[in-house]
Formats: C-alpha cells, sequence, structure tokens
C-alpha cells in the first residue's frame, strides 16, 4: 500500500488521481487533518483503502509491513503563517519522524519542499545545492531547515529511495479549500465572474533598491500544472520498486519557464471566451519585502534522473483546469 499524507489537499489528492488513474493504485492510505468544510470534495472521485486523521498515522504504522512508500504531501503550508512553533512541529518534527520510520523499516520516502525556500531569489534557483539560502518567512525557512536536515542523514540513516520536492507555482483542480493561498488562476477566475475584471499588482521602479524594475502585472513565476507535479512525483515512486530507483536528492519541480501574472490572467479569461480586462493595485504591506518578483525552476536536474515527459504549457494547463474543471459544475478532479 501507499501512504500519502497530506492527500486530501490539492497536490496530495492530484497525486493520489494519478495512480488511481495512470498506474492503476488503489491501495492508498489517505492521511490529512481536514479544516475546510469543502475539503472532502477533494476525495470523492478516489479509490482508498482508508482515510487516517494525521495524529493516526503512527499507531495505523506500528508494526504494519505492507507499506511500499511514503508520499508526504502533508504540512501547514501558508506563506502567511506566523506561529513558527505549529511550523516546526508539523513541517519539521512530524518529518522527521516519518523519515526514521521508513529509514527503520526500509520504505522509501518522498516529501514536499518548497520554492519558497529561494527566498528573493537572489541567489538563484539551483536545486544542486541547499546551502545558504534565506527564505523570506517562516513556512519557507521550516521547509528549508528540514531539507537540510535530511541532507545531513545520509547515508546510514536514509529510506532506501527518497526524493524532495521544490514545488515552484503550482495551479490546477482541487484548490478550492486554500483560499488566499490558492493560485492567482483560480483567483482570476472567480474574480472575473463576479466583478468583470481582474486586479493584479502593479509594478515598481526600484526592487528592493536594485535599481531595476518591473511592469504592472509583469512579476513572474514558473507556474506549474497540478498534474505534472502529481507526475514527476509517481515516476519517483515507480522508479523506487525498481532495481533501478531514481537518484535520491532534492529536486526542482516546475517547467522552466517563468511566466507574467498577467500572461496566467490572461489564459485564464480567454479559456472562458471572454474579453481580458485587469486593473492593478497596490501590493498589500503584509507582502512588501517578502515577496519573489521572479521565480524560474532548472529542470537540468530532474531531466538527468529520467524523468523525460513534456510539461504542460501555461497556455494548455490553464485551458484544462478552466474548461474542464472550473467550468464544470463539479469542478473537482
Amino acid at each position: 500500500m501507499i501512504v500519502i499524507t497530506g492527500g486530501a489537499g490539492m497536490i496530495g489528492s492530484i497525486i493520489a488521481w494519478h495512480l488511481n488513474t495512470k498506474l492503476g493504485r488503489n491501495d492508498l492510505v489517505i492521511v490529512d487533518h481536514i479544516t475546510h468544510e469543502a475539503q472532502w470534495q477533494n476525495l470523492v472521485h478516489r479509490q482508498y483503502a482508508e482515510y487516517l486523521d494525521k495524529d493516526q498515522l503512527f499507531d495505523f504504522l506500528e508494526g504494519n509491513d505492507d507499506v511500499n512508500a511514503v508520499i508526504h504531501m502533508g504540512a501547514i503550508s501558508a506563506t502567511t503563517e506566523r506561529d513558527f512553533n505549529r511550523l516546526v512541529e508539523a513541517n519539521i518534527h512530524y518529518s522527521q519522524d516519518l523519515w526514521a520510520w521508513c529509514t527503520e523499516h526500509q520504505v522509501p520516502f518522498f516529501f514536499a519542499s518548497s520554492a519558497a525556500t529561494y527566498g528573493d531569489g537572489s541567489l538563484g534557483y539551483d536545486d544542486a545545492s541547499v546551502d545558504k539560502l534565506r527564505p523570506l518567512n517562516g513556512y519557507g525557512y521550516s521547509k528549508h531547515f528540514f531539507d537540510q536536515w535530511a541532507l545531513k542523514q545520509l547515508p546510514e540513516n536514509s529510506p532506501p529511495a527518497w526524493a524532495g520536492f521544490k514545488f515552484f507555482n503550482v495551479y490546477g483542480p482541487n484548490e478550492y479549500h486554500k483560499e488566499r493561498m490558492a493560485s492567482v488562476a483560480f483567483h482570476t477566475f472567480n474574480q472575473f465572474s463576479q466583478t468583470g475584471a481582474m486586479k493584479l499588482f502593479k509594478g515598481t521602479d526600484n526592487i528592493k533598491g536594485s535599481g531595476v524594475g518591473v511592469k504592472d502585472g509583469e512579476q513572474q513565476r514558473d507556474f506549474v500544472y497540478v498534474k505534472d507535479a502529481a507526475s514527476i512525483v509517481a515516476y519517483f515512486f515507480s522508479a523506487a520498486l525498481t532495481n533501478k530507483p531514481a537518484p535520491s536528492g532534492i529536486y526542482n519541480i516546475g517547467t522552466g519557464k517563468a511566466r507574467s501574472f498577467k500572461d496566467l490572467a490572461t489564459n485564464v479569461m480567454t479559456s472562458m471566451g471572454k474579453t481580458p480586462n485587469i486593473e492593478y493595485i497596490d501590493m498589500p504591506l503584509d507582502l512588501q519585502g517578502k515577496y519573489q518578483y521572479y521565480t524560474q525552476a532548472p529542470m537540468a536536474k530532474i531531466r538527468a534522473a529520467g524523468y523525460k515527459s513534456p510539461m504542460t504549457s501555461l497556455e494548455d494547463g490553464v485551458k484544462d483546469y478552466v474548461q474542464n474543471y472550473l467550468m464544470q459544475d463539479d469542478p473537482y478532479c
């Protein structure tokens, strides 16, 4: 069986979708702690063997010798989380305990890191090294800490195969419970549907005193479709069950191509069959000084690890998301 923590979340539930529909695996144990009233709907189309609250997992694992892999997507994922003690417990200690169990029982372990570990991007986005990075918030630091800790366990205190995934800006179905932290694609669809316009942040003439500016709406991200993110995780899982697992390590998950928020919002509106209408607003105070103006994921390392499938273009990903999910009576994957 396959344990998926955070399995009722966006990425976790789409990993379950991929395992169900592409690999024919229904022996899934979904682990989560649902707090949003509608989040259970991320599971209604899934086939799985068991659902557990996150606090029940270790009792379930005790004496269990049927686990093929642990896919650990569960975390506090809000970049605005201010309680660092909660981040330590959920994102560091819980992950360390799962790593220790997988090491003891020789079970492959795959976990979610984040592009938030790269901070403002001034040190680049190279997944070949995690040293000297400076995250901009407690969430990013909690992920960075665990990345560093995992690498320090090598080689004798590690699962037989493992990988950490630095997810860049993931968008797509089953993110509806994330509220403010949902993707700009989701917010564009809703805001444009309700008001006839989408509000994006104004640019600046001087990013953090660098003398470099950015135009309105031209802040850039590496937007990755959630089905691609799930496909990559499933590739590492599948390889781990063979005698040629993919190399263990920390990997970026993006597309390798930065696109602007203006591009993203425009594609959402055109996918709705509408004429785009964008308005520009000042950046909120709580994001000033903690905002990434540009991210782009180098993908050479993951390609070298054997993942060959092409990444979905922004245009194709947004079209699938809008027309096959957001515009449907049942938007869940």
